[in-house]
């Protein structure tokens, strides 16, 4: 008998860890790490919550239940495995400092016990380390990696556990576990604010589904769009793996093999793009795990981030007078969620505009994003910054006005989220920052004027981070 412990791989079926255990009948346990929560949020934990509900659905389907307990994984896995008398522990190999940290101390604790332990690479198409430069270092740049990543076979998925395949178990039966699963409160915490898409892998399914049907034929054109939300809205789901990475790469090939024109398969292609992105900040973060606190570029000096508590809270009230930035940061208190374009938008206005250090903007989304995953946020605000690896150039500065116009054109998106501008006339939306207070007032009271002006900020960041690089 065999244990698999589940971490981010919340589902029976392209489950590779899960499958490995099951060679020799598996018994399945979660364990909620208080390490863990230390770095949680509402939306996450209520997202994860709900596919854990359908994972311990999933598991009474066929005849057991998943074990769930509370504690030290380093203590609880290898004593739940003696309980059990299991031969070997499977779990799905994480990557990022923390867990890999949380992982070497169970390890350690298995070899003490004499039980054998195995972690499978499944969240993942290419293992990170996999995939490196002719003289084999890591890639910085996306676009050398990007090439090897689309030219590698991709695994099939793996078929699900049948009932035969699992041990019959019931969770709470010992004084390692607990019977069902905690609720918020129990954990400490409080409801998110925000309303939380379904969890579980029959709804991350309908998700993959529906966009494979469709929107993925538009995506390449159409993505960078908000009001479209020609999105796959996945990111969630393989955050916490409610669906296996190859489950959807072979829905996407599929996908590509019945478009109609060569416009809809490089619209395919560009979506996989976006999953050899996932796998790229995977990369940099396991080469890299002081990344997630530091920057990944080095400068000549630090530089001179503002202290700024009144800009940055106007940022994530989504109150800056910039109608395209405060869009998403109202979007993002509304849904957990904000579109890609849009998070590049209001990390270049916070860092590049507000002058404010990008780990004040990963802070707030790791606490209001219900898909924050820390390498993909990570890569993502450091991009942002100018301070990571393939960055932005610090330069190169988003124009928040331009940006909205070439985007949201209509301002469709900007109103579904700011109802203050509702009434007003998509020109003058977009040309707010050039407004004098009565022309304002006079069309939304309510909305406040920009508190920045961009064209000063701009030359302020190019200032800034040239002394930084020493060029004064």
């Amino acid at each position: 008998m065999n244990l698999h412990w589940h971490r981010r791989d919340l589902r029976l079926e392209d489950n590779r860890g899960l499958a490995s255990a099951a060679e020799d009948e598996a018994i399945g346990l979660f364990v909620f790490d208080p390490t863990v929560l230390d770095h949680a949020a509402p939306p996450r934990l209520a997202f994860m919550l709900d596919a854990l509900d359908s994972l311990q659905t999933a598991y009474q389907k066929r005849g057991t239940e998943l074990l769930v307990a509370r504690g030290n994984p380093a203590t609880l896995v290898p004593a739940i495995a003696a309980e059990y008398d299991v031969s070997t522990v499977t779990w799905g190999a994480d990557y990022s400092g923390l867990a890999r940290r949380r992982d070497a101390a169970v390890r350690r604790a298995l070899d003490d016990e004499g039980i054998e332990r195995r972690a499978v690479h499944d969240a993942v198409h290419h293992r990170p380390g996999s995939i490196t430069t002719n003289s084999g270092d890591p890639y910085k740049v996306f676009t050398y990696f990007s090439k090897k990543w689309h030219d590698r076979k991709k695994r099939e998925p793996v078929d699900p556990p049948a009932a035969a395949d699992l041990a019959a178990v019931e969770s709470g039966a010992s004084e390692h576990t607990r019977d069902g699963l905690p609720t918020l409160s129990a954990l400490g915490f409080e409801p998110p604010e925000a309303a939380i898409p379904p969890a579980g892998t029959e709804h991350a399914r309908e998700r993959l589904e529906s966009f494979c049907a469709g929107d993925i034929y538009q995506y390449g054109e159409r993505r960078d769009y908000p009001a479209d939300r020609c999105t796959s809205r996945l990111s969630a789901d393989l955050k916490y793996g409610t669906i296996g990475i190859r489950e959807v790469y072979r829905a996407t090939d599929r996908a590509h093999a019945d478009a109609d024109s060569e416009d809809e398969r490089e619209s395919v292609f560009e979506f996989q793009d976006q999953l050899a992105w996932r796998e790229f900040y995977t990369q940099v973060l396991w080469d890299r795990p002081e990344a997630v606190t530091e920057n990944y570029k080095s400068y000549e000096r630090p530089i001179a981030w503002n202290d700024d508590p009144e800009g940055l809270q106007a940022w994530k009230d989504g109150e800056t007078g910039y109608p395209i930035v405060d869009a998403g940061m109202r979007q993002l208190r509304e849904e957990a969620f904000m579109h890609n374009r849009v998070r590049m938008i209001v990390a270049s206005f916070l860092t590049k505009d507000l002058l404010i250090d990008w780990r004040e903007g990963y802070d707030w989304f790791r606490e209001k994003l219900v898909d924050h995953d820390t390498a993909n946020d990570n890569g993502g605000w450091q991009w942002a910054a100018s301070t990571g690896t393939d960055a932005q150039p610090y330069f190169r500065v988003f124009n928040p006005t331009t940006q909205g116009e070439r985007y949201d054109p209509d301002a469709e998106y900007i109103r579904r989220y700011i109802p203050e501008l509702e009434s007003v006339p998509a020109g003058t939306i977009h040309s707010w920052h050039e407004l004098d207070e009565g022309t304002r007032q006079m069309h939304a009271p309510a909305y406040p004027a920009p508190i920045v002006d961009h064209s000063e900020r701009r030359e302020s960041a190019i200032e800034m981070f040239e002394r930084a690089r020493g060029d004064e």
